[in-house]
């Protein structure tokens, strides 16, 4: 491993951030090494609610900035991601494991991100004439107001991008943000802190509270205004019954059991090459991606035999370099699930085709690419999501029957339909009950076009991130419309001839196409 440490002064720096008054600690650990990087301070229910009140003061502020001026502060972010990218790339690789390419999509996400909203912030934001009432007669407008706080949960798998790139629309729109990172990986969200204020963020109007769900997640919904959460299905719905309890607003990216489905006119190279990169990226801990592959038959073997070429070709280590294919697993727990699914798939009759073992020769949590085939139905892995690097393979006779079987799951967030015949596979695409289709690409090519809507359904959550919806969802509509003549029957005017006259008119606006 490149000796490139992460010193205690620099975590002290970080850690100086996060808003905690209580005194007590948690402890960073590598999973690199298994070793403390430092300890982060932790946050009471109280310094929670503290942290609210300041961001609310400061976002009365900020939402008279003009929505160009907010813009600016995005633009320079962008800046600063890419100017500083080496020590983030050390500090993601440090924290959560991953391997260096893969740091680096988390960098350049926040950087595409802010790019866009700082672009388009204005054409939503400003106000926008609607068609009113009565042609000439009514004038509607609408407006968006800022929520007030918003409130972020960030997981521990994407821990830099997650925590903040959630949040910058809500910026741009003229809300504050509180983030509440994974305890695992807080380092990375107080490195964005620290980037939002060289970048010109108000003080106070980002805040970062550190503790466990269980301690301070309650207290973090209690005060929000809207709440954005990715995380688990099942912790996704105790923070969707909360929000409905306040009747707040909140989006919810969970989990997914993601299918790729290779159409009997793939080019087996390229099928397997695309799956590599699908299944054991971030080592698998990625809600988007893959874990099932349904091969057509009159491809299967082809396909099988250089997906497995691939993996045990793929370089697994800790360096702090671009040379790893693959990093490690984040934590003792993640090693311990990923462990059992495969055992308890051994055990039951799967074929393990390559990898299929802890790589403690690494370190402590790394775990080999593994390719499963023969996975039955009452194995765990063929329905729980696994969130690692463990894919199953699947020979099916044709197209429907690979439909089938992809949408046989309470889950729905990706997929990836690969086929030579690109409207052939956008047609298979649309026939998947999940929120975004990648064709001929694993994940990417959905989660980086930022302009289009990123979502699940059914399990996998509710609401949208990234274009027009990753905005406005943190907004409140309002509309004004002013009417030049009463709504009403002028004088010595019965209702019944009023209403005569306006059906008349209303006769009359239809035929002529008005909206």
């Amino acid at each position: 491993m490149t000796e490139r440490e992460l010193t205690s002064a620099r975590v002290t720096e970080l850690t100086g951030r996060a808003f905690a008054t209580t005194g007590d600690t948690l402890d960073a650990v590598s999973p690199l090494t298994g070793k403390p990087l430092g300890q982060v301070p932790v946050s009471s229910t109280d310094d929670v609610a503290e942290a609210f009140s300041r961001a609310r003061a400061a976002q009365a502020e900020w939402a008279r900035v003009p929505v160009a001026e907010r813009a600016e502060v995005l633009l320079r972010l962008h800046d600063l991601v890419l100017d500083r990218q080496n020590d983030l790339l050390d500090l993601v690789q440090w924290e959560s494991g991953k391997a260096r390419k893969h740091a680096f999509e988390e960098l350049a996400d926040v950087a595409n991100t802010a790019r866009y909203y700082a672009r388009v912030a204005q054409q939503h934001l400003l106000p926008t004439r609607r068609v009113g009432m009565f042609p000439f007669l009514t004038r509607a407008t609408e407006l968006r107001h800022p929520k007030g706080v918003v409130g972020i949960i960030a997981p521990w798998n994407y821990p830099f991008t997650l925590a903040i790139s959630d949040a910058l629309p809500a910026v741009v729109a003229g809300n504050a943000v509180v983030t509440k990172p994974a305890s695992l990986t807080a380092l990375c969200a107080l490195a964005g802190a620290e980037l939002l204020a060289d970048a010109g963020l108000p003080p106070d109007l980002w805040q970062v509270v550190v503790g466990p769900g269980s301690s301070i997640g309650n207290a973090l919904i209690d005060h929000s205004d809207f709440v954005c959460f990715t995380g688990s299905t099942q912790t996704g719905r105790s923070v969707a019954a909360r929000c409905g309890e306040r009747l707040i607003g909140a989006t919810m990216e969970l989990g997914g059991k993601n299918a790729m489905l290779v159409l009997d006119d793939a080019d087996p190279d390229v099928a397997a090459e695309g799956a590599v990169r699908g299944c054991f990226s971030n080592a698998g801990q990625l809600c988007i991606s893959i874990e099932r592959l349904y091969v057509a038959a009159s491809v299967y073997d082809r396909f099988v035999e250089r997906l497995v070429a691939r993996v045990e070709g793929m370089r697994v280590g800790p360096a702090l370099d671009f040379g790893p294919d693959m990093g490690s697993l984040v934590s003792a727990d993640q090693l311990r699930t990923v462990t059992a699914h495969v055992e308890d798939a051994r055990a039951k009759g799967a074929r393990v085709l390559t990898g299929g073992v802890a790589r403690p020769d690494l370190g402590p949590y790394f775990f080999a690419p593994t390719v499963l085939a023969e996975v039955t139905p009452d194995m765990t892995c063929f329905a729980e999501e696994t969130f690692g690097p463990v894919v199953s393979v699947y020979r099916v006779a044709d197209e429907d029957e690979a439909v089938a079987l992809a949408n046989d799951t309470a889950f729905g967030l990706n997929a990836a339909v690969y086929g030579q015949d690109v409207r052939r596979a956008c047609a298979v695409g649309e026939r998947l009950h999940v929120g975004t289709v990648n064709v001929n690409e694993a994940y990417a090519a959905a989660w980086g076009s930022v302009d289009a809507p990123m979502g699940g359904v059914g399990d996998s959550g509710m609401g949208r991130r990234h274009g027009a919806d990753g905005l406005l969802k943190y907004t409140e509509a309002q509309t004004i419309a002013v009417q030049r003549v009463p709504m009403a029957p002028p004088a010595r005017v019965s209702h019944d001839a009023f209403a005569r006259g306006l059906t008349l008119a209303l006769r009359a606006m239809r035929k002529a196409g008005h909206k």
